[in-house]
């Protein structure tokens, strides 16, 4: 896969500064419930309690900030597997800010009900405020592990961290998610925003996150490799 240039993260780096909240999170115990979780499914609740679902566990970028709902590239795999006949519900597990901590401490509550594959969408945050690339490794390990044990399917979304903390650190944080993905023998999307990321074009006027358009790129990125790992429907 090309690595995004320099120009690109660079971009993605002072974009992700202007959006990020003014104050950190508070720790979990001290959130209201509804805080800690994302304000709803992509897509209205399956009629059916016991329907197969695709949780895609993140951050803004999930909840698409910026975006309608039904522009937010989960609703719109929620349309794709419509069209295509596919008998899955897709959840929209993403809460603006969080980081990979936080989408740890909400697993329990992601995986909820008939989970057969959980997109982890998760990083961003980290990188931009140069947490350790260690602990960010430790808890996507355990989101990794926790939905495996389930006997759920993985697929890890790799991102970029900005160049702000030096080549070692993004060069670290680059490599966190090929070797998690080998240690875990997990399907990985090398970088989510591919053909997103730094094209003014894709990106809301914050730089960052993806418009319509954009979010349609990665919508077709994240099919690419959850579709082999999905259920053929019934008439193929």
């Amino acid at each position: 896969m090309r690595t995004p240039g320099r120009s690109v993260v660079v971009l993605l780096a002072a974009a992700m500064v202007a959006c990020a909240p003014s104050d950190p999170p508070a720790p979990a115990e001290k959130r209201p419930v509804e805080s800690s979780r994302p304000t709803g499914a992509a897509v209205p609740p399956s009629p059916t309690a016991d329907a197969p679902r695709v949780v895609i566990l993140g951050d803004s970028l999930t909840a698409g900030l910026g975006l309608d709902r039904a522009q937010s590239f989960p609703s719109l795999l929620q349309a794709r597997l419509d069209r295509e006949g596919y008998n899955y519900q897709v959840v929209n597990a993403g809460v603006s800010g969080d980081t990979s901590a936080g989408g740890l401490r909400r697993l329990d509550w992601a995986l909820e009900g008939n989970v057969r594959v959980l997109v982890v969408e998760l990083g961003a945050n980290d990188g931009l405020r140069g947490l350790p690339v260690a602990g960010m490794k430790k808890n996507l390990a355990e989101i990794i592990t926790r939905a495996q044990a389930r006997g759920i399917t993985v697929i890890l979304a790799g991102m970029e961290a900005p160049p702000n903390y030096g080549q070692q650190y993004t060069q670290e944080f680059r490599n966190a998610f090929s070797e998690l993905a080998a240690e875990h023998k997990v399907a990985l999307i090398p970088f989510l925003l591919e053909g997103v990321a730094g094209l003014r074009g894709m990106n809301q006027g914050d730089g960052i996150h993806p418009n319509s358009e954009g979010a349609r790129i990665v919508e077709n990125t994240i099919w690419r490799t959850l579709e082999p790992v999905l259920e053929a429907p019934a008439d193929r």
